[in-house]
């Protein structure tokens, strides 16, 4: 018997209970990052609808009707799949949407990870709805190795103060209390403060010149590119009263964003991808 197997009723992240389904359920997902874990869940034939952002795995996916994005999710498409449970997400989905998608589906799963080790319970509350439990806790050994040699292995290097940018004109960052703060706390990377209590707040690059060590740009949901980085960098240098002092101290990264904002299965490579990054 696995340990630390949630007993039924399933609770979800706004504290709503499940019951186990059964096998004839018919799954839509607007989370991309939990879509790829039901599939490695080994529920891919249950999964009716997704959005057109649920990418992995990719040649699955294919036969899988998409019901529109992550924000503008179609009702009228999402209620003609005649799902019995949707799975959505607080940061991604629009609740006035998801409420107006609870009057036809009957059961809607709520999902809010908060840090990488959300992800353990992540697993086990859909494998014990969805009937496995085994693929649950498999996962949540794997992550915890991944998440255990990323911690050890960094935790020795000096901190860094990091700016983690998501977005540009305007410029735009993620605050402390998100997932991908979490996560790169865990290898040492402090995301920095801004001063707004905003989750994704708009930012000025200049207001943070000397209070940071590392700008981090990642591949989603702006594809920042190598040009982009040279901007940084350049933009730094030239708000530094001492010229070319920045160039010189202050690093930029461009990241895999699936690496590090993508809860679910991908976590785990995602850990074992921030402490290579982190060790370079």
């Amino acid at each position: 018997m696995p340990e630390n197997r949630p007993s039924t009723p399933y609770i979800d992240a706004i504290g709503i209970s499940h019951s186990r389904a059964g096998p004839d359920a018919r799954i839509v997902c607007l989370v991309p990052s939990i879509t790829e874990l039901l599939f490695v869940l080994g529920l891919g034939e249950r999964i009716v609808g997704r959005t057109g952002f649920c990418v992995h795995p990719r040649a699955e996916l294919r036969r899988v009707p998409k019901v529109g994005g992550t924000k503008d999710f179609d009702l009228e498409k999402l209620q003609a799949l005649a799902p019995t449970h949707l799975i959505v997400n607080v940061d991604e989905n629009p609740k006035e949407r998801v409420e107006a998608a609870a009057q036809f589906v009957p059961e809607v799963i709520v999902t809010h990870p908060m840090g990488p080790l959300d992800n353990p319970p992540l697993y086990r509350l859909l494998g014990g709805i969805f009937g496995r439990e085994e693929q649950a806790e498999e996962l949540a050994r794997r992550f915890d190795a991944a998440y255990r040699a990323a911690v050890e292995a960094t935790k020795k290097l000096p901190r860094e103060r990091v700016l983690y940018l998501i977005w540009k004109n305007p410029w735009m960052t993620v605050s402390r209390d998100t997932y991908i703060a979490r996560t790169l706390e865990a290898v040492g990377w402090e995301q920095v403060e801004v001063g707004s209590n905003d989750r994704y707040p708009v930012i000025r690059l200049e207001s943070l010149l000397g209070r940071v060590d590392r700008v981090i740009l990642s591949s989603e949901p702006y594809a920042f590119r190598q040009r982009d980085a040279d901007a940084v960098r350049e933009t730094m240098n030239i708000c530094s009263p001492v010229p070319g002092h920045a160039v010189g101290t202050i690093a930029v990264s461009l990241v895999d964003a699936q690496m590090t904002s993508w809860y679910g299965s991908r976590a785990i490579e995602g850990m074992s991808y921030l402490r290579q990054l982190r060790g370079t």
